[in-house]
């Protein structure tokens, strides 16, 4: 099974289990061993499972400025909780493969496996939403067909986007590409960075 595979069977699972309550306040039950990189990526795509649920409530027209500015809050520290993950899963990486000499003309990739993988699980959302969509028996013939159309665009997208990074992650350990991680280093929720939290103007 290639690390791609994995993802995708972790990140289905993720989103069923999320959608038998299809609740943002449903606890997480991660059946995963902790701090395993599969505990990790269930917990990743949970996240993002989430996060995605919380963007449709904020987007209602009708929701109260009160409950609007609390959900803010919490899309806020589930953004937060989204890069400190990936930054994790990067880690992961670097630790399996801090043995590997890379070769004298060995590159850098534009991107670190982890953020890849990040790409991943919003995908495995996309295609999960479009999916049903498709099988929606309240619009009409024309949406269902417009939807599919967009469904095999996903569907395509996740097996380049797969191989990509399942040959990114060959070429780590064959020493072809070596891997170099930036932390985010987000300043607004940093009260040393943000004027507002530090009190400057």
């Amino acid at each position: 099974m290639t690390f791609t595979e994995l993802g995708k069977r972790i990140f289905e699972q993720a989103i069923a289990d999320y959608h038998v309550t299809d609740s943002v306040d449903t606890p997480i039950q991660n059946p995963y061993p902790l701090k395993s990189i599969e505990y990790y990526l269930y917990l990743k795509n949970w996240i993002d499972t989430v996060q995605w649920h919380f963007e449709d409530i904020i987007r209602d027209p009708q929701i109260n400025p009160t409950e609007a500015l609390s959900l803010k809050r919490r899309i806020d520290k589930s953004n937060q909780d989204r890069t400190d993950l990936v930054e994790l899963i990067d880690s992961y990486f670097l630790d399996k493969y801090k043995d590997i000499k890379p070769n004298p003309d060995a590159i850098i990739n534009t991107e670190s496996p982890a953020w890849a993988i990040d790409r991943l699980s919003i995908l495995a959302l996309k295609i999960y939403h479009m999916q049903q969509e498709t099988e929606r028996t309240d619009t009409t013939s024309e949406h269902r067909t417009a939807c599919q159309a967009k469904l095999n665009v996903l569907l395509e997208q996740r097996k380049d986007l797969s191989e990509a990074i399942d040959q990114l992650i060959t070429d780590i350990e064959a020493g072809r590409k070596y891997m170099k991680v930036y932390k985010q280093m987000k300043m607004y929720n940093d009260p040393a960075l943000n004027p507002v939290l530090y009190g400057g103007k």
